[in-house]
């Protein structure tokens, strides 16, 4: 099989609620490779603790890639301990412009409970609007749901487990075994 006709990873919807003081961030299970689902338990959501500071970060993407962010993150969180924003930025800076670092194919949501941003390899810090951030291919179909509940009385642990229900419902790359990290401030 020809490189470019190689099926291609698909498969995973990340959100990130923030909402009364808490932030979640959630993940599904599911990875595939062209219409095969190989995997429907993989952990995309894990907490990082350099320092004894507490991040929750979130993966979209190659999973090698995705690690190996996380772990320049990590260095980026011991060398400005409390700085998520200043972190993420030092990331998104080498990352578009480290020549290894550019060939990864990722997309990140990172909350310190207080901060929340996605992080892009275009160099990219974003700061969601409406206290909602989602990535992967059911991103879209989660983030609407999620604005749609924001109002609502739900938590946010709430607002993003059903608007992760939606989107498995909805995007065939996504399923319903969710890992889900929150953190309070």
């Amino acid at each position: 099989m020809a490189q470019t006709d190689f099926p291609g990873w698909h498969g995973t919807t990340i959100i990130g609620v923030k909402k009364d003081g808490q932030v979640v961030v959630a993940g599904d299970g599911q990875v595939s490779l062209g219409q095969t689902v190989i995997k429907g338990t993989a952990r995309k959501v894990r907490r990082l603790s350099p320092g004894g500071f507490d991040v929750v970060a979130g993966f979209a993407g190659s999973t090698a890639d995705a690690f190996t962010l996380l772990e320049r993150l990590e260095a980026k969180l011991e060398a400005t301990p409390g700085q998520l924003a200043r972190a993420s930025v030092e990331l998104a800076k080498d990352w578009r412009t480290d020549k290894y670092l550019q060939k990864l194919e990722a997309m990140l949501i990172v909350t310190d409970g207080r901060d929340m941003f996605v992080i892009t390899g275009a160099g990219d810090v974003l700061e969601p609007e409406h206290g909602v951030a989602a990535i992967g291919s059911g991103g879209n179909y989660a983030l609407a749901a999620a604005r749609a509940m924001m109002d609502s009385d739900k938590s946010a642990e709430q607002v993003a487990r059903a608007a992760m229900a939606i989107a498995a419902d909805i995007c065939v790359y996504t399923n319903g075994n969710l890992t889900i990290e929150a953190i309070t401030r």
